[in-house]
C-alpha cells in the first residue's frame, strides 16, 4: 500500500489490548487521527503519507503499549480512560506515570481526561494549595478525592478531612432530622460517591469510623491545626469571606488542601460575597498557591451536561 506506515507489536496480548474488544480502542484513535487503522497478524497500519499524523500515531500507539506493558488494562473501563488520556490530554505532552493517579489497593487507575485535568493532577502534586474551579461534572472533586486517597494509601498522610459548607440555598441544618453527623451526611454525600469510585466502599467506612476520614462542617473547624491531612473543601464558593480565611488559616505542617468550588453557583444572599471569589483575586499572586480554572470543555459526567454548560456559558458570554 502506497504511503503506509506500520508499527509492529511482537507481544500479542499487548497487541489485543491496544485493539480493545472489537477494535473498539483503534475506531477511537481512527476518529481522532481522521485515518483508518488496518491490522494484519502483529501489525497495525495507516495509509497517510503526513509524517506529522505519521508521529502522533506512532506515540499514542508506543504510550498505550508502554503503560499496557508497565500496569496491563484489566478491564474495559480503565483501557477506555487511557484512550481518552492519551488522545484528549495532548499526546505531545502525554506521559501517563506523571499525569495519572494510582491508588495502592484500587484496581482503578484515575488517567485525566482532558488537558486541564492533566493540569490539575500536575498541580496536585507541585503545590500544597490548590484551588480548582469549574462546572459541575468537570472533574475537579473526583480528582481532588482519588489525589487524597493515593496521599493516605500511600503512608504520605495520616488521615483526609472533608470539609463543606452546610448551609446552601437557605436551608438549615436545624430542620433536618438526626444527630449532626445525620444532618451532615447528606452534604458529603457526593465526596462520599467520588470515594467509593476509587476503592471499596467497605474501606471507606472502616477508614470513617477509625477517624481516618474525618468529615468536619466549616463552621466547626475555628481554632483547628490540620497537620499530615489532605483537606478538601468542596462547594467553597458558597463560603464567606471570613469563612475562607478561617479555613485557609487552619493549614498545618505536611498538609495538602484542596479547594473546589463554581463560581457560577453561588448560593450565598446576594448581599454577602463569596469567600472563594475574593481567594481566587487576592492569593493569586502567591507562587505556592495553585489555581487550576476548568470550563465546559472539561466537563466528562456525561455528554448532556456538557451541553447545558456549554449553553451556560455561551448565554452568559452573550
Amino acid at each position: 500500500m502506497e504511503n503506509e506506515f506500520t508499527i509492529v507489536l511482537s507481544d500479542p496480548e499487548i497487541l489485543s489490548q491496544v485493539c480493545g474488544t472489537n477494535d473498539s480502542n483503534l475506531k477511537l484513535i481512527e476518529q481522532h487521527l481522521g485515518v483508518s487503522i488496518f491490522t494484519k497478524g502483529n501489525e497495525l497500519s495507516i495509509a497517510e503519507s503526513s509524517a506529522e499524523i505519521q508521529q502522533k500515531f506512532k506515540f499514542i500507539i508506543d504510550r498505550l503499549s508502554d503503560e499496557i506493558s508497565e500496569n496491563g488494562l484489566e478491564n474495559s473501563v480503565s483501557g477506555s480512560e487511557l484512550i481518552e488520556s492519551v488522545l484528549n490530554t495532548g499526546v505531545e505532552n502525554f506521559d501517563a506515570q506523571k499525569f495519572s493517579i494510582s491508588i495502592p489497593g484500587s484496581t482503578r487507575k484515575i488517567y485525566p481526561k482532558t488537558k486541564n485535568q492533566a493540569k490539575l493532577i500536575q498541580s496536585f502534586r507541585k503545590n500544597d494549595m490548590v484551588f480548582a474551579t469549574g462546572p459541575a461534572g468537570s472533574g475537579k472533586t473526583f480528582l481532588a478525592v482519588a489525589e487524597s486517597l493515593r496521599l493516605l494509601l500511600s503512608h504520605k498522610i495520616s488521615s483526609i478531612i472533608l470539609v463543606r459548607p452546610i448551609v446552601e440555598a437557605g436551608e438549615s441544618l436545624g430542620f433536618l432530622p438526626g444527630d449532626m453527623q445525620d444532618k451532615i451526611n447528606p452534604y458529603l454525600r457526593p465526596l462520599y460517591d467520588s470515594m467509593s469510585a476509587c476503592i471499596p466502599s467497605e474501606m471507606v467506612k472502616k477508614f470513617q469510623e477509625n477517624g481516618i476520614i474525618e468529615v468536619a462542617p466549616l463552621a466547626y473547624m475555628r481554632g483547628r491545626t490540620l497537620n499530615n491531612a489532605a483537606v478538601i473543601l468542596d462547594e467553597a464558593q458558597n463560603t464567606t469571606c471570613e469563612q475562607m480565611k478561617m479555613f485557609l488559616t487552619r493549614t498545618g505542617e505536611n498538609s495538602k488542601v484542596f479547594i473546589t468550588g463554581d463560581v457560577t453557583q453561588i448560593d450565598l444572599p446576594k448581599r454577602i460575597p463569596s469567600g472563594l471569589v475574593q481567594a481566587l483575586e487576592i492569593l493569586k499572586n502567591i507562587e505556592e498557591i495553585s489555581m487550576v480554572e476548568l470550563d465546559g470543555e472539561d466537563v466528562v459526567r456525561s455528554p448532556l451536561v456538557k451541553k447545558i454548560v456549554q449553553a451556560y456559558e455561551n448565554d452568559k458570554s452573550e
